[in-house]
């Protein structure tokens, strides 16, 4: 490997460029589902190959191929800087970079058993026993349990010196129960929506999903929602729970936080921010119990690496700190044109794709308080569980989500279930109604695997903590 990215590197030199690195990546995936008693799908795939980032006369030049030889390496870095070269003369700009330290490093998986070597007959037998579970339930129609596995191993070099090898494992799974009556239907999921939950861990983390002992309950929950009452209409204060809260964090602070964002260079794809750089230090974002950062080093998260695509060590930064917007997510060249230090955001979706800034584990500190004793605090409201629809605008300050299940809340106590349960708000008010956050004992970090973002799209895994939270006078249900 080390002659193939050193061949890279100085024909990339020889050619002028003033920075160039090349990442040669390998990736295996599996994922495995099964939908009402039957296997709905097996799918196994790989893939290898590497990609060329190059910097001449002050703009980016980037090409990939699937074919790794000295001689394909040789051709794509030429591609790259005549990329390059062709968009220099078009550039408002010339790309500058903030500094990194040369690092050589060897990073392994944090896995003790490797999901891969596991049989394909011992992960289909659980599935079944999940599902059996789930459509043991009468008023169940549809029944869904699956697993997912993905394993990489990247190799980044670059002329500023740098050579990193670091490899990744990740394992996550869940079910859905759908039921069907009353004129109508409902959906609960386990242990999250869209895709349960994922960590950066091998198989010993699907025992600790625990979806046969949850399997019932959750089928059980689909089927009493068909007789729920609908969510009411107008204000009133609110409690989500963690995974709901994870997504919230996501799609208003994880993403408006992104400098590329905020700067124009990503807009066309739901893009832009309402955080522009006039309100770092100055925007009261939320709350004094408001405190969101983004730790690239926390155990198990989706977006957590040694070092990023560019080379740049992890890092734990603050994105709002009592309430206050201090931070945000930046690559070298983002962070150099703000003045401000690079917080190490820079992740492709594999080698055919240039990097850009994506979330890495974006969370929520924990509060002091118990869950029960912010119920109990807590007149009249809606305790809202497991995302089912989201909706924000470009510039992620106008939102509106809706629930697969919530609760009322009366004189302090949880009451009857509620079926389609929505709230909306603008992201500023919206956190700063913020008055409780569960403390530690209820603090999950959640593997979201379905972040998109550029053209061409990306999908990225990230990560968000958070333990429910209490926001007082949103509205809920349809507005009048």
């Amino acid at each position: 490997m080390r002659e193939l990215t050193d061949l890279c590197l100085n024909k990339a030199q020889k050619a002028g460029c003033a920075y160039a690195d090349i990442r040669i990546i390998k990736r295996e995936r599996q994922e495995i589902s099964l939908k009402s008693g039957n296997v709905e799908a097996i799918s196994v795939s790989d893939d290898l190959g590497f990609g060329v980032r190059v910097l001449k006369n002050g703009a980016w030049g980037f090409a990939s191929s699937r074919i790794i030889s000295s001689q394909k390496i040789e051709e794509i870095t030429s591609k790259a800087v005549e990329i390059a070269e062709a968009s220099a003369r078009v550039k408002d700009k010339d790309v500058e970079l903030a500094p990194v330290e040369p690092v050589v490093a060897k990073i392994q998986a944090n896995c003790q058993i490797d999901p891969f070597t596991v049989p394909l007959e011992e992960k289909l037998q659980f599935l079944a026993r999940v599902d059996d579970r789930l459509r043991s339930v009468k008023g169940v129609a549809v029944s869904k349990a699956f697993l997912a596995f993905f394993k990489e191993f990247k190799v980044f070099a670059s002329t500023d010196g740098s050579f990193i090898e670091q490899e990744k494992i990740e394992s996550g799974g869940g079910m859905e129960a759908i039921a069907v009556g009353e004129g109508d239907f409902q959906i609960r999921s386990f242990p999250n929506s869209m895709g349960g939950n994922t960590a950066a861990y091998g198989y010993e983390f699907i025992p600790m999903l625990k979806l046969e002992e949850n399997a019932e309950r959750i089928a059980q929950e689909a089927v009493a929602l068909l007789k729920a009452k609908p969510c009411p209409s107008g204000e009133m204060d609110i409690i989500l729970d963690s995974s709901q809260l994870a997504l919230q964090i996501h799609e208003s602070c994880g993403h408006p936080t992104e400098l590329d964002r905020v700067l124009g260079t990503e807009a066309s794809y739901a893009g832009t921010s309402f955080m522009t750089p006039d309100l770092l230090g100055k925007l009261q974002y939320g709350s004094k119990y408001v405190n969101i950062y983004a730790d690239a080093t926390a155990p198990g998260g989706l977006g957590s690496f040694a070092y990023d695509d560019e080379g740049a060590p992890a890092q734990c930064v603050d994105l709002v700190k009592e309430g206050l917007f201090v931070g945000y997510l930046t690559s070298r060249e983002t962070a150099h044109a703000l003045g401000i230090p690079n917080s190490a955001c820079m992740r492709a979706d594999g080698w055919g794709r240039m990097p850009i800034i994506r979330m890495t584990n974006i969370s929520l500190k924990p509060g002091d308080a118990t869950l029960e004793e912010i119920i109990a605090d807590t007149k009249k409201g809606l305790y809202l569980i497991t995302n089912r629809s989201w909706s924000i605008d470009d510039k992620r300050l106008n939102f509106q989500f809706g629930t697969e299940m919530a609760y009322e809340i009366k004189n302090g106590k949880l009451g009857a279930i509620v079926k389609n349960a929505t709230y909306t708000g603008m992201t500023p008010q919206f956190w700063n109604s913020c008055d409780a956050v569960a403390n530690k004992d209820y603090w999950t970090l959640w593997g979201l695997t379905n972040c998109g973002k550029g053209q061409p799209s990306q999908v990225m895994h990230v990560g968000h903590g958070a333990s429910p939270a209490r926001f007082r006078k949103v509205q809920v249900g349809v507005m009048k």
